[in-house]
């Protein structure tokens, strides 16, 4: 059994109340998450703290990583896209705290593309079904490959970090973030559930306990309004 955490973009009082929820209800579950922790809401660096701290495992959103790139390779597109989506929260966040600034970019591009779990298979926007045609046999046999064309595609449209593509069905539950949901939907074609639940405008942050690739309960909490920027009080 597993915990997975949507897409937290700085909200770090809310991510701590989950968090808490999480453990009561649950106590012991294995705690991850698929990414976008910086960016958009106001404590971006208070949550990468938190998530570092706690051990949460995650996958790279393409926030996470633009936040890297924009520091580490500023010529990189991935960089380049980086201050027309909301990086200014996340330098308003790391402005006492730039002695951090590297430890955290560390910390951030050790995470992986994908976690191919024994309860289900988490990534940040989820596998399209462009790839079915490029794997002749299961997807999941080959990580190495899979891992090689992920990070070919990074900068894709299709690709882990970005694609709003229709899911292709692994033959295990995916949990994805990147794409908005009112609430944690599950697509049955693809046998995927989006869990992004836009904490940073002030719905919500979501997570999913799910065990052996079946959906065993769904934990949300409503955004704290200290977390919000103006433009979403």
């Amino acid at each position: 059994m597993v915990a997975v955490i949507g897409d937290i973009h700085g909200c770090y009082n809310t991510l701590k109340l989950l968090f808490e929820e999480i453990k009561t209800r649950f106590p012991g579950v294995r705690i991850y998450s698929v990414g976008d922790l910086v960016d958009r809401g106001k404590f971006s660096f208070e949550v990468v703290s938190f998530i570092k701290e706690n051990e949460i495992a995650f996958t790279a959103g393409n926030h996470d990583l633009m936040f890297y790139y924009f520091f580490t390779k500023p010529s990189h597109p991935i960089a380049k896209a980086w201050i027309y989506n909301g990086s200014e929260t996340t330098m308003d966040s790391y402005g006492d705290h730039m002695d951090i600034v590297r430890d955290h970019l560390a910390f951030i591009i050790k995470a992986p593309l994908f976690l191919d779990l024994k309860d289900c298979f988490i990534s940040h926007a989820g596998i399209s079904r462009y790839y079915k045609k490029i794997f002749k046999t299961d997807i999941l046999n080959s990580p190495a490959e899979l891992t090689d064309l992920l990070n070919d595609e990074l900068n894709s449209q299709r690709g882990v970090l970005w694609n709003r593509d229709i899911l292709l069905n692994l033959g295990k539950l995916q949990i994805v973030g990147h794409t908005i949901q009112q609430d944690v939907n599950y697509d049955e074609k693809s046998n995927a559930l989006y869990i992004d639940t836009s904490a940073f405008t002030g719905n919500k942050l979501s997570a999913v306990v799910v065990e052996q690739n079946k959906l065993i309960d769904t934990i949300s909490v409503e955004t704290r309004k200290e977390d919000l920027t103006k433009q979403y009080i």
